[in-house]
């Protein structure tokens, strides 16, 4: 184990990588686009006994804590899902991605961001086309990346952190919904994910959100046993964290775009982890919540109100103020999975005060000072180590 950023190996789907190859033929050899994904009829998806969403496994485990630590997610558009391999960073017909995820993996002891890397799909001519790259939370895309540029772009934008310049780096906005639909790998995430697309298209249709949330279907992500499962990049409170969702059904889409997307609250039972949160820290941070949900809906009414770290709460008809004077670092920056909270990057971290009483997001974590004034009502000692252990962590290094 490391404890140095960059040191340790960088997540890239869940399979493997081989060693970089050289690169031949045409870059339009390696850009092709097939099609799109076929529809899918989601009731009939809904009802397969053995992969849909009716399954026996459907539900069963628990999803808090099932997403690898990596604080970068790097979307390559290629092709679509109908005609991806299984093993599509590992495919000598599809020279790109391959080439891609064996840079990343080769350079992944010098970058400072633990990165992952996904296929999402990729249709010449939109705002998706071949070749294009998406890179989260940075909210950045680069246009046509070609099996020529892999080398310099991984250089450029990813261990150097600066622009690759033919790329004419540009920003996007509004969020990002993607669905692994990678029926070639797996086949529950084959019958969920083409339902579940059609579900968030139609949503998205009928509430005129098309240019506000863009959808697409996505190679493995990890966890089949979970599909549906859905990644939502969207900016809360000005920042933007991929939040990963397992056992998706098509009735929980209009709750992901309303209690998700517009209101910028994490679906607890639904939620499998973030980017930049540890495996541990992602079960920590769900607990605890659920804990201070429970505490402050007992014993404040539930009509907290205030903000610049100062709340005030009803309890029994009468309010109390409390001052919340710690700080909140929300870090984009950390290590790998091997060793996922021993650093994290200052040039991430921002320091706020929070509302005690409003949690929008699971990345809002707790000080153990931040706690008294739920101590007041009776919080058990074992949350406040809890909270207080998984902030040692963050602030200390």
């Amino acid at each position: 184990m490391s404890d140095s950023i960059g040191t340790s190996p960088t997540p890239i789907g869940d399979a493997p990588i081989s060693s970089p190859v050289e690169a031949t033929g045409s870059a339009a050899g390696s850009l092709q686009n097939d099609g799109g994904i076929l529809a899918v009829d989601a009731a009939a998806a809904a009802y397969d006994p053995e992969s849909g969403f009716q399954r026996d496994e459907f539900g069963k485990e628990t999803l808090a804590g099932t997403v690898q630590f990596h604080e970068r997610h790097v979307f390559l558009c290629y092709k679509n899902p109908q005609v991806w391999p299984s093993h599509l960073e590992s495919s000598e017909s599809d020279r790109l991605p391959r080439l891609l995820s064996a840079a990343i993996k080769a350079r992944k002891n010098e970058m400072n961001k633990s990165t992952r890397l996904t296929i999402c799909e990729g249709e010449d001519g939109t705002d998706a086309s071949n070749g294009d790259v998406l890179i989260f939370p940075d909210m950045i895309r680069y246009r046509r990346l070609t099996h020529f540029d892999v080398e310099t772009f991984v250089e450029e934008a990813l261990v150097k952190d600066t622009e690759w310049l033919p790329g004419s780096p540009t920003a996007i906005t509004g969020a990002y919904v993607f669905v692994c639909a990678h029926g070639s790998r797996d086949k529950r995430c084959g019958t969920c994910g083409p339902a579940l697309l059609n579900k968030f298209n139609e949503e998205i249709g009928v509430r005129g959100l098309q240019d506000q949330i863009t959808v697409s279907g996505c190679s493995h992500i990890g966890g089949h046993k979970y599909a549906g499962n859905v990644i939502i990049f969207s900016p809360v409170n000005g920042e933007v964290s991929g939040h990963w969702y397992g056992y998706v059904a098509p009735d929980d889409v209009a709750v992901l775009l309303d209690q998700h997307i517009e209101k910028g609250e994490v679906v607890d039972h639904l939620w499998r982890g973030q980017l930049g949160l540890s495996e541990e820290d992602q079960k920590n941070a769900l607990e605890l919540k659920r804990q201070l949900a429970n505490l402050t809906q007992q014993n404040s009414g539930g009509c907290c109100q205030g903000s610049n770290g100062n709340a005030t709460c009803c309890q029994n008809g009468t309010q109390t103020e409390t001052n919340s004077k710690s700080e909140r670092a929300i870090s984009e920056d950390g290590n790998d999975k091997i060793a996922p909270d021993e650093k994290v990057g200052s040039s991430a971290r921002r320091s706020r005060s929070r509302k005690i009483c409003h949690l929008p997001t699971l990345f809002e974590t707790w000080e153990k000072e931040d706690t008294y004034a739920v101590l007041a009502v009776g919080l058990a000692g074992a949350a406040i180590f809890v909270a207080y252990s998984m902030y040692k962590h963050h602030h200390s290094k």
